[in-house]
């Protein structure tokens, strides 16, 4: 491997891994060790495994004779690699007391010790370095899976508490210094910072705020474009091969859904009206009993739990953590669609890569006032904010083969039953996202910054 590559690597290695320490700084053990349902993982089970990524990967591979830290982590801490060997059970990962916190961060610093020697001395072969920086950007992964499984933890707390490392969600404090204008840190609706602009009341209707910009639309003339990763820099395996595909004509919304108009759609019985949902999504509603976004509660004005504690519903905001579902249903409501994933990256490959991301510490959507003046950025909240929901099925693009060996498990075998979210998130660090970037959940997932971009048939 070059230096100049290696030093690269190097430093890149650094900032990632400093990244997650940061991230876990601010929580006890107590707060890194349970988990609150099957789909979440803990802190300390995220921190692990990502250490397991590059003994598994790398080290093992670059250090003929390595011996495992632990080979019981190799059961532990092993996500779904079957090829690999065993794992242990997902929905058990919060039963696991020991290792505890600190013997974790042992084993962090022990793979990061071999594997600073070994990026120093550039000697980790071309393929190696690829498979580390995979490991790198799968890490960047997982930083966000700890801020949205902590959060669903958290909110599991009646005393509704607030995450040491989050900046207040209507303003630029952190938790740790919020002052007079945001109420004093502590418990219960009071304790978290407010967010600013106006509530819902009782009724489900938004009151007026400076709001968000209005509504408009981005049309797209039909034709033969081509999709996915084609040139430098890294991708998942996901992102391509770069192929033609032909669009219709379309128009795309230029902001995502806000809180305010969602709330538009409670009231006008969004969530009993059979008529507007898919058929599993109407089951889910029943089986669930939703009647309103995760996190979102009902106290005369409607409030919804943020890492930066309860605060009231925020009108001019990106609604988020809706199910693909929820989604659908709205942008049937609204006399619109879901635009398919191609849609979507059309529009996004010229659009500049800005909005708020997990360097913000934010970790809750910006009213679309705050992204960027309309005159600067026709489209905004692409990017970051939150992941918008697509009507595409997370499939293989034309040609697509996953890699032999067990890193062709990372994303191929998951191409069944799941939707495309484009776009990243308020969690999402700035580097790890681009135009050609696929996630992909069930459509009932609602953990996630899910949110809603509109789309609509053009009549050209």
């Amino acid at each position: 491997m070059f230096r100049a590559m290696a030093a690269e690597l190097r430093d890149f290695y650094r900032q990632v891994r400093s990244a997650s320490e940061a991230l876990a700084k601010p929580l006890s053990p107590e707060d890194q060790t349970p988990q609150s349902m099957p789909d979440a993982s803990p802190v300390k089970w995220h921190l692990a495994h990502t250490t397991w990524f590059f003994e598994t990967f790398v080290l093992e591979k670059a250090l003929p004779g390595h011996a495992p830290c632990d080979p019981a982590y190799r059961v532990l801490f092993n996500s779904y690699y079957n090829s690999v060997g065993e794992q242990f059970a997902r929905p058990q990962r919060g039963l696991v007391t020991r290792p505890g916190i600190g013997e974790v961060r042992d084993y962090r610093q022990r793979v990061d010790s071999h594997m600073e020697k070994l990026l120093t001395r550039g000697a980790l072969s071309d393929e190696l370095a690829r498979v580390a920086l995979l490991g790198l950007h799968h890490e960047q992964q997982h930083q966000e899976l700890i801020v949205t499984d902590l959060k669903h933890l958290l909110a599991q707390n009646p005393t509704h508490p607030i995450y040491g490392a989050c900046n207040a969600a209507g303003g630029g404090a952190t938790s740790g210094e919020i002052g007079e204008d945001n109420g004093s840190a502590g418990r219960g609706r009071g304790g978290g910072a407010r967010i600013r602009g106006g509530a819902a009341d009782a009724s489900g209707s938004a009151e007026s705020s400076d709001g968000a910009p209005p509504l408009a639309w981005r049309r797209v003339s039909a034709g033969l474009r081509e999709f996915g990763h084609g040139g430098a820099g890294f991708a998942f395996d996901n992102e391509g091969p770069r192929h033609l595909a032909h669009l219709h004509g379309f128009e795309l919304a230029s902001r995502p859904v806000t809180a305010g108009e969602y709330l538009e759609f409670m009231a006008d019985s969004g969530y009993q009206r059979p008529e507007l949902w898919l058929s599993d999504g109407w089951a889910a509603v029943q089986r669930h009993g939703w009647r309103a976004p995760l996190y979102w509660q009902q106290d005369g004005a409607w409030f919804h739990y943020t890492l930066a504690g309860l605060a009231p519903v925020h009108p001019a905001e990106p609604v988020t953590h809706v199910s693909a579902y929820e989604a659908d249903a709205y942008a049937r409501w609204a006399g619109a669609r879901l635009p398919t994933e191609l849609e979507w990256e059309a529009v996004a490959a010229d659009t500049p890569l800005r909005g708020h991301f997990a360097e913000h510490r934010r970790f809750h959507p910006a009213p679309a006032s705050e992204a960027a003046p309309a005159a600067e950025c026709e489209m905004l909240q692409l990017y970051g904010d939150v992941w918008e929901w697509t009507a595409s099925a997370y499939a293989p693009y034309p040609g697509y083969t996953a890699p032999p060996g067990a890193l062709g498990e990372y994303n191929g075998k998951f191409m069944a039953n799941q939707l495309v979210l484009r776009g990243g998130s308020c969690a999402t660090p700035a580097r790890h996202i681009r135009a050609t970037y696929r996630n992909f959940f069930y459509p009932d997932a609602r953990w996630q910054y899910s949110g809603i971009r509109l789309a609509r048939n053009s009549e050209q």
